[in-house]
C-alpha cells in the first residue's frame, strides 16, 4: 500500500515505506545519474552525482540515500543540480587516469575513440572500458571535460599478478560498488575500503594482492565497476561495445541455470557477463561462469568420437560410437544382469541431463546403480 505521494518535477508519484527518492524516480521512469549506487545494496551517497533539489532543504540531497517523504517536492534537473553534477564529474575525471575526453569534436564514445586512435596511430593503450564506462557516459552527457582541475598523480601501480582480474587503481573513483558487490551481493567479504585521504584505496584483506586474499574470483566486482578500474584480463583489448553482439544463454557449468550474456566478436566469445534481469542469478556468476569460456576454442578439445581398435584410436561417427556403447552394455547385462552396470552422472551438469541419466538406468537398464560425482 502506498505511504503517500511525492512530487517529482511537478508530477505526483506514489511511494512505499522505506523507498528512497531514487527508487521512486526509477519506478516512474525518471533518470537520475548514479555512480556509487548498486541496486539491492545499502545506499552510501558517496559519489554525490545523484543529487536533487528538495524544496525547503538547505543543500542538494543525494537521491540514492534520502528517504521519500509525503508532500516532498523534488526537482531532478534544475540548473543548480546540473552545475553540481558537472562539477562532481570534473573532480572525478581529474582524480586519476581518465583521459577519455577532450579529443576532437565527437560527442559519443565511439567517435572519441576513433579520433583518439587516429591521432595516436594506435588504440591498444586506451582504457579497456572505453565505451563501457558510466563515468565517461555522464561526462559526455553533462559536458564535463576533465580539464577544470589539475590531474592528480596515481598513488598505486596496477595489480596484474593474477590470471583473471586487472586492478588499475589510477582509474578507481572510490565509489565502493565493488565492495558492495563483494560483501553484500556475493557475500565473499574479500575487499573493503582502506587507508584515508589521498592514500585511500580498495584493499583486499591486509592490503594483499587478490591472489593471496580471500577473493574467489567470481568477477562480480568487474561487473559492478563503473570505470576501467577493474577489468577482466582475458577480455582486455579484445572488444568494444560497438563491435560485439550479445547473446543471452544459460551457463553450462552446473544445474543452477544462471543466465549469462555472451559478448561475441567475429564468431568468438570475448567476454561473459551475468544477465541482471535473468533468474535465478540476477547478474551473479561464479568464476567458471564468468571466466571459463575459452575452453571451447582449445585445440585439444575432442569434436569427433574416437573408438579404440588394435590398440589405437580412430575417428568414428556418432551413430557408430553410440551403437558400440549400446551393444557393449546389452552384452554385459545379458551375461551378468542389469546390476553389473552402473552410471556416474556429473553433478555439475544441468538438471535435465542428470534426470535423463537416472531415467536411463532405472527405467531402461532396470538398475538403481546410479550416482553422481559430488559424493566421490
Amino acid at each position: 500500500m502506498s505511504d503517500g505521494t511525492i512530487l517529482i518535477n511537478g508530477t505526483p508519484h506514489p511511494f512505499e515505506p522505506g523507498q528512497t527518492i531514487l527508487e521512486v524516480a526509477e519506478a516512474a521512469g525518471i533518470a537520475i545519474p548514479t555512480l556509487c549506487h548498486l541496486k539491492g545494496t545499502t545506499p552510501t551517497g558517496a559519489c554525490r552525482l545523484c543529487v536533487v533539489e528538495v524544496k525547503g532543504a538547505r543543500n542538494l540531497l543525494a537521491a540514492c540515500s534520502t528517504p521519500a517523504e509525503s508532500t516532498m517536492e523534488v526537482t531532478t534537473d534544475s540548473p543548480s543540480v546540473a552545475r553540481s553534477r558537472k562539477m562532481t564529474l570534473e573532480l572525478l575525471l581529474s582524480s586519476g587516469n581518465h583521459d577519455c575526453l577532450g579529443i576532437g569534436t565527437a560527442k559519443d564514445a565511439r567517435g572519441l575513440f576513433d579520433a583518439r586512435a587516429k591521432t595516436d596511430g594506435r588504440s591498444d593503450h586506451l582504457c579497456p572500458s572505453w565505451g563501457d564506462c558510466k563515468l565517461q557516459d555522464y561526462a559526455l552527457e553533462y559536458g564535463a571535460t576533465g580539464t577544470e582541475y589539475p590531474r592528480s598523480t596515481p598513488t598505486y601501480p596496477p595489480e596484474l599478478d593474477n590470471p583473471l582480474i586487472i586492478r588499475d587503481f589510477s582509474r578507481c573513483i572510490l565509489c565502493g560498488r565493488c565492495v558492495q558487490a563483494c560483501n553484500e551481493v556475493q557475500v565473499n567479504e574479500a575487499i573493503s575500503h582502506g587507508y584515508r585521504g589521498a592514500e585511500s584505496k580498495i584493499v583486499a584483506l591486509g592490503d594483499l594482492p587478490l591472489s593471496q586474499s580471500a577473493c574467489v574470483f567470481c568477477g562480480e566486482c568487474i561487473q559492478a565497476c563503473p570505470t576501467g578500474a577493474l577489468v577482466g584480463k582475458k577480455s582486455k583489448g579484445k572488444w568494444r561495445p560497438w563491435d560485439v553482439t550479445t547473446i543471452r544463454t544459460t551457463c553450462p557449468y552446473c544445474g543452477v541455470g544462471c543466465q549469462q550474456t555472451l559478448h561475441v566478436k567475429e564468431g568468438r566469445i570475448v567476454k561473459v557477463t551475468g544477465d541482471k534481469e535473468g533468474l535465478p542469478n540476477k547478474g551473479r556468476l561464479c568464476v567458471k561462469g564468468r571466466f571459463g569460456y575459452d575452453f571451447i576454442y582449445s585445440e585439444e578439445r575432442l569434436t569427433t568420437p574416437l573408438i579404440r581398435g588394435n590398440g589405437e584410436l580412430r575417428e568414428a561417427s556418432w551413430d557408430e560410437a553410440l551403437d558400440l556403447v549400446a551393444d557393449k552394455l546389452k552384452t554385459i547385462m545379458d551375461e551378468s544382469g542389469p546390476d553389473a552396470v552402473a552410471g556416474v552422472s556429473c553433478a555439475r551438469s544441468i538438471n535435465e541431463d542428470s534426470y535423463q541419466m537416472q531415467k536411463l538406468f532405472r527405467a531402461v537398464f532396470k538398475t538403481n546403480n546410479i550416482d553422481h560425482c559430488a559424493r566421490t
